[in-house]
């Protein structure tokens, strides 16, 4: 590599820096590739090593780099394609291999989820947990509350506790005609619960897709997934399969 001197800009250092920074990930390095440290960048791009840390942690945020115990700072692999489309419509499970049941359980729901599901603020439902992970880290956390009136035929000999409950909810789930289901994203912070299961601080960004299932004239289920900001990006139908990066070079993933 040979040594890359920034010119006075009037934006600040470290932002222009972000910039440069992003055009050599583009062009010089590969997913997963170790970064040299941080004496040797700073000393190619001509910057204090204060100035480096913010435009490394600036490409962290935005889901460029990872910086991991005991590696160093990497390439971090392409973000998690989230679809909010209207195209396809399924029941969560069905065909589904990104999403691994982890428990559940049997609780009154939140007040605004109890008033979605037009159960009784009191009345406890089938809460499914389960959790999405793309190359080897986790992305996402799904919170799914299911009626008892939507799953009748559930036993507890066939879900007795755990992923294995998990999985028969989902199950009995996908025997109902689903009708229709309708979605909305919305940016958020990380709460404490979130932030350790995606490994993340509390009150880093995180993207709320909420998903109401509906058969019969009623919700049948309702689904809360929470997404790592920093690693997924939204698509829209045929448009899900292009990947823009902010650098000069145009990439489809």
């Amino acid at each position: 590599m040979g040594t890359t001197q920034l010119e006075s800009v009037a934006e600040p250092k470290y932002w222009h820096l972000r910039t440069v920074l992003t055009e050599a990930l583009d062009s010089e390095f590969t997913v997963g590739e170790i970064l040299p440290n941080e004496r040797e960048l700073a000393a190619r791009f001509g910057v204090a090593r204060a100035t480096l840390r913010q435009a490394l942690e600036q490409l962290e945020l935005e889901g460029r780099l990872q910086r991991r115990r005991g590696v160093g700072t990497t390439v971090a692999p392409p973000r998690v394609g989230v679809d909010v489309g209207v195209e396809r419509q399924a029941w969560p499970g069905a065909g589904d291999d990104a999403w691994q049941p982890v428990d559940c359980a049997v609780a009154a729901p939140p007040a605004a989820v109890a008033d979605a599901l037009d159960t009784g603020r009191d009345t406890p439902v089938h809460i499914v947990r389960r959790s999405r992970v793309s190359h080897g880290q986790p992305v996402a956390a799904e919170l799914l509350y299911v009626p008892h009136s939507s799953v009748p035929d559930l036993t507890g000999i066939d879900a007795p506790s755990g992923a294995a409950r998990a999985r028969a909810v989902l199950r009995e789930l996908q025997s109902l005609a689903l009708a229709g289901q309708d979605r909305a994203v919305e940016l958020g912070s990380a709460r404490a619960d979130d932030a350790k299961e995606l490994d993340r601080l509390p009150g880093a960004p995180v993207l709320v897709v909420t998903t109401r299932f509906f058969t019969g004239g009623r919700t049948a289920a309702l689904s809360v997934a929470t997404y790592r900001a920093d690693t997924c990006r939204l698509t829209f139908g045929a448009s899900g399969g292009v990947e823009i990066h902010p650098g000069p070079q145009h990439q489809a993933s």
